[in-house]
């Protein structure tokens, strides 16, 4: 089990350890929304993550057939976003106060990344989403 929380700590969660996959997405979105040169993202079923703490604090946002985004309403940390019909959740692993088992293991929307970041590792990389 992972426990993570937004950056005030008003809303608290946790999650099984058991993401089926986890990367590095570039994308402009994923970068203006962390502030960072990418996003770190595990993926795991919406049933095995729990909100155990400021339920009233959670904010979801962009709302779709999709899913949407939930973020703290005080801090407006990124905690996760539920995808494919709202049945995944795309956790942001610097949420997580522990270490996941799965580690990110491939990069995606390298051909949009931030021209002033620099890509060191030999993970996967992908222009988009993977085939």
């Amino acid at each position: 089990m992972l426990t993570g929380s937004c950056y005030c700590g008003l809303v608290r969660f946790e999650v099984d350890d058991a993401f089926r996959y986890a990367f590095y997405c570039h994308c402009s979105r994923c970068r203006r929304r962390t502030g960072a040169a990418c996003a770190a993202v595990g993926g795991i079923e919406i049933d095995k993550l729990r909100i155990t703490a400021g339920h009233e604090h959670l904010l979801k946002v962009d709302e779709s057939e999709e899913g949407y985004r939930c973020l703290c309403n005080q801090c407006f940390s990124p905690m996760y976003d539920t995808v494919r019909g709202s049945t995944f959740a795309h956790v942001q692993l610097g949420a997580l106060s522990g270490t996941p088992s799965q580690r990110p293991d491939h990069h995606i929307y390298v051909g949009s990344k931030a021209d002033w970041h620099e890509i060191t590792d030999a993970l996967s990389r992908f222009e988009e989403l993977p085939p």
